[in-house]
């Protein structure tokens, strides 16, 4: 009966603190390094919905999306018919050197030689783009 009771217990604690069974991404040296890698990137795009236009597409959802299609916004042809689909590896390549990805797109960014920051930063945009 102790031990059911204790399973009951630790079942109970896990279902309403999640926090306390997983680790807390947003805490990790990773995630904070991220963020702030990203602050060279929010004046042109935003990772949350937002009504505010600016210079470079909104973010928000990124992951698995297809290059180009923002809804609002005017892409070049180049990066229009790419067929490329977000995902980390394809972010990376981009984040590294975004004209030997797409030649022809206008982004004015000559990109993060760093392979850890790269990865810090899309770290970062996965998980803040996907909150909503």
């Amino acid at each position: 009966m102790a031990f059911t009771m204790a399973r009951l217990l630790i079942a109970i604690l896990v279902a309403v603190s999640p926090g306390w069974a997983t680790a807390d991404v947003s805490q990790t040296s990773d995630y904070k390094r991220g963020r702030l890698l990203y602050i060279q990137c929010r004046a042109c795009h935003d990772l949350q919905p937002s009504p505010v236009e600016k210079v470079g597409p909104n973010l928000a959802g990124i992951m698995g999306q297809r290059a180009g299609q923002v809804q609002g916004f005017t892409y070049s042809a180049a990066l229009s018919s790419s067929k490329i689909v977000w995902d980390r590896a394809t972010l990376d390549r981009w984040l590294e050197k975004p004209g030997a990805v797409v030649p022809g797109n206008v982004m004015a960014f000559a990109g993060i030689p760093d392979a850890a920051d790269r990865a810090a930063l899309i770290q970062y945009i996965e998980i803040e783009s996907a909150r909503r």
